[in-house]
């Protein structure tokens, strides 16, 4: 009697990856870009799993999210010349440190050095009863010259104020 062959194996899908996006705004004659990479809850426990506590996180995936600005801007006092910059984060459950960081061009954290940071600005995360499956950047106008940025994912928000020189 033959030994039928062995079926092959269906290999496992691939995980869905986190899909690149661009938030762009126009702020007063400046334009602001954040060109960042867009992970899913996907069931999974975010903060304190996935993206731990009180450690420096690219606050998206992949390469580090970047601030782009053609204008010289102010974020909680500090002057910063236009240009690309990173934006990292330390996520806690009480208070958050954003950071505006020189070196845009790195893979997570890898490359990461605070030596590098130009401003750190510590906010309160908003906690949302909608779920934010997507990782999202916003951009708002306040004023003429004045925006807030925010990041929204699973049930957090969190947000600075960027002034337009």
């Amino acid at each position: 009697v033959p030994i039928p062959a062995p079926k092959p194996v269906p290999k496992p899908l691939p995980a869905p990856q986190p899909e690149p996006k661009w938030t762009i705004e126009k702020i007063g004659s400046a334009s602001i870009a954040i060109n960042y990479h867009s992970p899913g809850v996907r069931g999974r426990t975010i903060w304190g799993g996935l993206v731990p506590y009180d450690e420096v996180w690219v606050t998206g995936a992949h390469n580090a999210t970047t601030l782009e600005i053609d204008k010289d801007f102010i974020v909680n006092g500090v002057s910063i010349p236009k240009g690309k910059y990173a934006i990292f984060t330390i996520p806690n459950k009480k208070s958050w440190t954003i950071i505006i960081n020189k070196n845009w061009n790195q893979h997570l954290t890898d490359d990461y050095q605070q030596s590098e940071d130009l401003v750190r600005i510590k906010v309160k995360p908003v906690l949302s009863k909608i779920k934010t499956e997507r990782l999202q950047y916003f951009i708002t106008k306040k004023a003429s010259n004045k925006s807030t940025i925010a990041m929204a994912w699973e049930k957090i928000k969190i947000q600075f104020e960027l002034t337009i020189k």
